[in-house]
């Protein structure tokens, strides 16, 4: 027999599509940092789907990648603090490449925050 927890960890999906993003973009709620723009929009589904999109601003491929890695694995540890049945795009600045996990797990969270309060 297999322990099963009673406790089920919460995962989230990726937004792949352009139709998706643009979606979130244009229908969406936003906020920013000089590091992070954040946009959300309820789905009605009962996931959390995020989406990342780094621009060619940011630097060559491996940093654009190292940098999708740390705010994807930032989301998956902190995936209780996303509020379910919603969309979210992350779009990293340019100042992001100074910063470091933790600042960037800190502008994700208050970024985070900032979104709940804003009611739409």
């Amino acid at each position: 027999m297999c322990n099963v927890d009673s406790k089920v960890k919460k995962k989230f999906n990726s937004l792949k599509k352009d139709r998706d993003f643009r979606r979130v973009y244009k229908c969406g709620i936003s906020t920013a940092d000089r590091n992070l723009i954040m946009y959300k929009l309820m789905s009605g589904l009962s996931e959390v789907c995020i989406g990342i999109a780094v621009s060619k601003k940011i630097g060559k491929a491996v940093r654009r990648n190292r940098i999708k890695r740390i705010i994807r694995e930032i989301c998956r540890l902190n995936i209780d603090q996303f509020d379910d049945g919603c969309d979210y795009v992350i779009i990293p600045r340019p100042a992001i490449v100074q910063c470091d996990y933790r600042q960037i797990e800190k502008s994700i969270l208050n970024l985070l925050k900032r979104l709940k309060k804003i009611r739409r």
